[in-house]
């Protein structure tokens, strides 16, 4: 279950999220749309899905993932062979609110959520395996996607895609995907059921309601530590490279290193799951946010290319952590009975700050002309993030670690 989820995840993050920068020039270079309007319909895309994924939390929560994601993964294959054929813009953004209704439908959300269902003591490892398999999507999908436009053109390029993400996600979400471990004879982790009568007792984990959830103060100082640390993310991500070219550097070398990042996210996520079985989540959490504080003067003082090799390297360990951290932090306060609406609410103000980030720090440049004071705010923007997972802690009844195994984490927010 995990390995066939882990895999599909990155087809469909390769294929429908990474890919789309590939196809920005040769659709600007034939249909004479400006990089803005092209890009445009990517942010809206986001905010759709954002928006769509707060009904299908409610669903994944009553019905599984296995229909979702299976027919999510079919229209996103029919919007991309539709994508093929554009030739209006207007068609073009309604493709792309379509793809991104789609994105709340097969990327990390409904993923999530069956992990947490599937695992209760080995949460925060498979988590961790299926980011880390996953986080292999750009480094596959993109160049892939490159070498298609160059031999076919970015239609047929599209074309391919296309295929190739029904072959490899449709059959497995339908043939393999299933709601529950009891549906197979199992319980959480993957052990063999004991006998039938205490099926129903070793499955169960406790959990809360959504408005529950919303009424805990733990909950919103979470909400805002990763709203913060993805928008950081979300603005180096299209900015680094800009400010690299700004600084003297060649095109190759500013673009290896934004794919640098990438690759140090991986061990980042080793890293969380190994401390996070000693330590606090939070407090792992919290560190790895001010890692990616601590980046930044690499980056703005230290001269010359070992500066960007060491703000490279430590801001990608930071940054690979936060997809696995919230995913167990939201898991193991909060149950799995309301998890995939749950984090759907926390996963709106993450996937605004993803699409508004870039977008913002534009601005900003535009406004200022320079790139550094912006950083230097990022570097804050950071710190707070860390202060405000910390501030969440804080909020649980005797200061107990949060941890996979604790078979009742949410004891403290149930009202009398």
């Amino acid at each position: 279950m995990l390995l066939t989820v882990s895999f599909t995840e990155m087809t469909s993050w390769g294929v429908v999220y990474y890919t789309f920068t590939v196809f920005v020039q040769p659709m600007h270079a034939q249909l004479r749309w400006s990089t803005a309007e092209l890009t445009g319909a990517f942010s809206l895309a986001l905010l759709c899905s954002g928006a769509a994924s707060l009904l299908i939390g409610g669903i994944i929560d009553r019905y599984g993932t296995r229909w979702l994601m299976t027919g999510g993964s079919c229209a996103a294959a029919l919007l991309l062979l539709a994508w093929a054929t554009v030739e209006n813009l207007l068609l073009f953004y309604l493709i792309w609110v379509g793809l991104g209704i789609t994105m709340a439908t097969v990327l990390y959300d409904p993923a999530f959520a069956l992990v947490a269902i599937w695992f209760r003591k080995r949460r925060a490892r498979a988590l961790t395996i299926l980011t880390f398999i996953a986080g292999f999507a750009s480094v596959i999908f993109v160049p892939l996607a490159a070498w298609l436009v160059q031999a076919q053109g970015w239609r047929m390029a599209l074309v391919s895609l296309a295929v190739l993400l029904a072959i490899l996600t449709i059959p497995p979400h339908a043939l393999v995907l299933r709601r529950r471990p009891e549906d197979l004879g199992l319980v959480p982790d993957g052990i063999l059921a004991s006998p039938a009568s205490s099926l129903a007792q070793t499955t169960h984990e406790p959990g809360v309601s959504t408005w529950v959830a919303l009424q805990d103060a733990t909950f919103w100082w979470t909400a805002l530590a990763f709203a913060l640390a993805t928008l950081v993310a979300g603005a180096l991500s299209v900015h680094l490279l800009p400010y690299l070219l700004d600084r003297g550097y060649t095109v190759s070398f500013a673009a290896s290193m934004v794919g640098f990042i990438g690759v140090m996210a991986l061990p980042g996520r080793l890293v969380f799951t190994i401390l996070g079985e000693r330590f606090s989540r939070r407090l792992v959490t919290a560190l790895l946010f001010v890692l990616q504080a601590l980046a930044m003067p690499m980056l703005l003082v230290v001269p010359g290319s070992l500066g960007v090799f060491g703000f490279v390297a430590v801001f990608g360990v930071g940054f690979g952590a936060i997809t696995p951290a919230r995913a167990a932090l939201v898991a193991d306060r909060y149950g799995t009975t309301h998890y995939a609406r749950i984090n759907s609410v926390l996963g709106v103000g993450i996937t605004g700050a993803r699409a508004l980030a870039p977008v913002g720090v534009g601005i900003l440049y535009d406004l200022l002309g320079i790139y550094s004071p912006i950083f230097w705010g990022l570097a804050v923007l950071s710190v707070v993030a860390a202060g405000a997972i910390l501030l969440g802690g804080h909020n649980q009844v005797g200061k107990r670690k949060e941890s996979s195994h604790l078979h009742a984490p949410t004891a403290n927010l149930v009202p009398p």
